[in-house]
């Protein structure tokens, strides 16, 4: 068996892609699509770098578009093999691709509306049709159970606590001298709402490790979630709104979670809750259909007074009208909009409403990659550009860490201790240095050999 490196790799975060050659066939590992700067997201149009009508089967660890975004590509291209993922990734896989198909569809359509006479056509990365044809050849997998996707070459999935569906991938090659590869896929924090914790990585011989935070730890929960009361007290005293970005999938309904569980306590009834986003209310159907992959505490408040979906003060922004009526608002609304990293989305134009405004506030409750706009702000950037314009930032920025979907470094350390072997490491999905810092760890921790993984670099496992 033997791995090779096509994304979130050499100090990326995005764009997981790992092409592994077992029993005599290609399974490739993510699909994702790149993200950051306008330079990055370029490299999306790029040629894969390998064939994609000779991968035999691909494997996805969760629906998150870095690890997703580049799926209908690859049929496009020429993939016309099973694609086997958890079975709410399945689910939730088609929501967030017809999105990006939109968005996609939308910017060739500016572009070509803005192209000068001679210049070529702008097609868009995907069509919403392209999302369909790989919609059709999902295969969905429970967790735990092992499943032969090609002859010789088992998988089996292990639950990543990251998302709903979130999996750490196990890959065994069969036969006389049997091979396991576990991929980490993203390791979610334990004690995480709604999600169950993620689970021991199990016996392999080669283990490919996300190191997104490789080199920190987040603040405790608790702690976050009494200074995001302390915020919204602040807000309401500024008199203006609080704007936060955040993924569709995941970071939106645990922040609706700690709304109803703490509606009293932060006088959100004060407020209107808006959920500025087109997959909002499809995502959120998802969740409701997969209860059972919730943990004991969230199952709890499912069937208490104020559920997080259904909210007295919640607003589902559905419409493109729906969105822009929010932004009429200069006071007391708290807009929940896509992307997470304010690259791209519907929280583009609420920051710019109100990036301006003393009395407004935005709150980062995720990772922000290099590149973005989201990470140009938690940096303190004093203006920035949207829609052609120059706008100060006069609101209010905070980073609130504790509410990261990703393991922090004791958590990571700490998931690798938990395993049922001590195998070599390969991380991945990490930036410099937070990946070194990682590596040095597990090393000094465990004596264990650790390499940081490069764009084409190979490996046997």
């Amino acid at each position: 068996m033997q791995i090779q490196f096509h994304g979130a790799a050499g100090g990326e975060v995005t764009g997981s892609c790992h092409l592994v050659e077992i029993a005599g066939r290609r399974v490739l590992l993510d699909c994702g699509m790149i993200q950051g700067s306008r330079e990055a997201e370029a490299r999306n149009l790029a040629p894969f770098d390998f064939d994609a009508a000779a991968i035999d089967a691909l494997v996805l660890s969760h629906a998150h578009i870095d690890h997703i975004g580049r799926v209908p590509l690859l049929v496009k291209r020429g993939f016309r093999g099973s694609i086997w993922a958890q079975q709410a990734t399945c689910d939730l896989l088609p929501v967030m691709l017809l999105d990006a198909a939109s968005l996609a569809e939308q910017s060739a359509e500016r572009a070509n509306r803005d192209r000068a006479d001679g210049e070529p056509e702008v097609e868009p990365l995907y069509t919403r049709e392209d999302v369909e044809a790989a919609r059709k050849r999902l295969r969905p997998l429970p967790y735990h159970e092992l499943h032969e996707i090609l002859p010789g070459v088992g998988v089996r999935l292990h639950d990543a606590g990251h998302i709903l569906g979130s999996s750490i991938v196990e890959l065994r090659e069969e036969g006389a001298a049997p091979r396991t590869l576990v991929f980490s896929g993203d390791i979610g924090m334990t004690a995480t709402p709604i999600l169950r914790d993620p689970e021991p990585p199990p016996r392999a011989d080669l283990l490919l490790m996300e190191s997104t935070y490789g080199d920190r730890n987040h603040k405790e929960r608790l702690a976050t979630v009494a200074e995001l009361g302390r915020i919204f007290a602040e807000a309401h005293d500024d008199g203006g709104n609080v704007v936060i970005p955040a993924f569709a999938v995941g970071r939106s309904q645990e922040l609706l979670y700690w709304f109803a569980a703490h509606y009293e306590d932060w006088n959100l009834a004060h407020w209107r809750v808006f959920l500025d986003s087109p997959m909002a209310a499809k995502v959120m159907a998802v969740y409701d259909r997969h209860e059972e992959l919730f943990d004991a505490e969230a199952a709890k408040v499912w069937r208490g007074r104020i559920r997080p979906f259904a909210l007295p003060n919640l607003h589902v922004a559905e419409s493109v009208d729906d969105s822009k009526a929010i932004n009429r608002l200069r006071g007391g609304a708290i807009i929940i909009a896509g992307s997470g990293m304010a690259n791209g989305g519907r929280v583009r134009h609420h920051l710019a409403n109100n990036l301006a405004q003393r009395g407004a506030h935005v709150i980062f409750v995720g990772y922000q990659a290099r590149g973005t706009l989201g990470r140009l702000l938690v940096d303190g950037v004093k203006r920035v550009r949207l829609f052609g314009e120059e706008i100060e930032v006069r609101a209010r920025i905070h980073t609130v860490g504790g509410l990261s979907a990703h393991a922090d470094q004791h958590g990571l350390l700490a998931w690798y201790a938990a395993g049922a072997s001590r195998p070599p490491v390969v991380l991945v999905h990490g930036e410099d240095p937070a990946r070194g810092v990682l590596a040095s760890e597990l090393t000094r921790r465990y004596g264990v050999d650790v390499a940081l993984s490069q764009p084409g670099m190979r490996r046997d496992v």
